[in-house]
């Protein structure tokens, strides 16, 4: 029996927690710096940002299910 949505979203969820702890814990140098950098960027550009790690989400949605 497959896992249900709610269990698929959490597993998704944890697993993003874990893949972004992994920068700030091995290198908390670059981390600080990438964040810096991050804070002189214009709202446009974090939306464009944004909007492209939404859509390539989706695509990889698309592409990898059942």
């Amino acid at each position: 029996m497959g896992a249900s949505f709610w269990e698929l979203l959490l597993a998704a969820c944890a697993l993003m927690l874990v893949l972004e702890g992994l920068l700030p814990f091995f290198s908390p140098a670059a981390w600080r710096r990438l964040f810096e950098q991050a804070t002189r960027l214009s709202d446009g550009q974090i939306r464009f940002l944004g909007l492209s790690s939404m859509l390539l989400g989706l695509v990889l949605l698309l592409l990898f299910r059942d």
